[in-house]
């Protein structure tokens, strides 16, 4: 592939539909290298209940920003969209192509658009009052605060999550806008062309797969992984182990219910979280969907996939030579 088609490929879908799986294989068809886009895969230690690629999947293409984060660090979609994008320029000067594989939203929002975090100015005076007011009468206490005035962005953010409360409250404070109107404001990239691909299946099977990959996780030690993760020092108070099958254990853990419940909650959650991300993800209308339900094989659907992306490649690259 030419320097000069500077096209990445977006390969994202909901938890559990096989990301992982297609996007090696479309590596290999395109001799590119993936970059992850998952919240939970970048942190060291939490491989298990992230369904982290195992070392064989990740043997089969070279793999970016998986296992590079401290759960103990706080970590910024701005600092993800700053190494993720030098990673997509130094896969670029190697002659090879960008994928892009994952399914967090504000990660995939940071490559797609022009998010330039440095607008949004950081008040220190306001944000001492609001920390003080979280350590005093507690985080709840703050992420109610936001409720009152964008109720939207108090519904997306988790109140432990004391950091991006408090960004919120700030850009209100700023600019008077809230959240979602500022995230809405985004702008293409300049910087390289997306080919954004979702993966999905039906509703029946990828609930079935959910409750698999769920029950896998257990069996291969997600409560072991857990237990090491508490003895290196982390609780629920960090960001990281707020993830879901993270959050779920660490109550079971203290004896507030049995394990059948930690496993009923792991998959309540996750069947919720697919569906936020399905609706996340079909606000992207350049987005070229593929029911992966509806093909006999999956190297029917493999090649139905390779054989669009390879369609667009030319589509993209033609333009940059006009």
């Amino acid at each position: 592939m030419q320097k000069n088609n500077r096209s990445v490929v977006i390969i994202t879908g909901p938890t559990a539909v096989g990301k992982t799986k297609y996007a090696i294989e479309i590596a290999k068809a395109f001799q590119g290298e993936i970059i992850s886009a998952d919240s939970m895969q970048i942190y060291k230690y939490m491989n298990i209940g992230s369904a982290k690629p195992s070392k064989e999947e990740m043997s089969l293409a070279t793999h970016h920003l998986v296992d590079i984060i401290n759960p103990k660090d706080e970590f910024s979609v701005a600092e993800y969209q700053d190494i993720a994008k030098n990673c997509i320029n130094k896969v670029f000067d190697s002659g090879k192509t960008p994928i892009i594989s994952g399914g967090t939203g504000l990660y995939l929002n940071s490559l797609i658009y022009d998010m330039d975090f440095s607008v949004i100015p950081k008040q220190a005076d306001f944000r001492k009052i609001l920390e003080k007011e979280a350590e005093t009468y507690g985080v709840e206490h703050v992420h109610k605060r936001l409720a009152s005035l964008d109720k939207e962005a108090a519904e997306r953010i988790h109140p432990n999550n004391l950091k991006k409360v408090i960004r919120a409250l700030e850009l209100l404070e700023l600019t008077g806008e809230s959240v979602k109107r500022f995230e809405e404001s985004f702008v293409p990239t300049k910087d390289y062309e997306c080919i954004l691909i979702g993966l999905t299946r039906d509703r029946d099977e990828l609930y079935q797969r959910i409750n698999a990959r769920v029950d896998k996780m257990i069996s291969l030690g997600l409560v072991e992984e857990v237990v090491e993760l508490q003895s290196r020092g982390l609780s629920e108070k960090n960001i990281s182990m707020q993830g879901i099958g993270y959050k779920e254990i660490i109550p079971y853990l203290r004896g507030e219910y049995d394990l059948d419940e930690a496993i009923r909650l792991i998959k309540r959650n996750t069947r919720h979280y697919a569906k936020r991300q399905l609706t996340w993800f079909r606000r992207y209308h350049d987005m070229i969907w593929f029911n992966l339900s509806r093909f006999n094989t999956e190297e029917e659907a493999l090649s139905s996939i390779i054989n669009k992306i390879a369609a667009e490649l030319k589509i993209c690259k033609a333009r940059t030579q006009q």
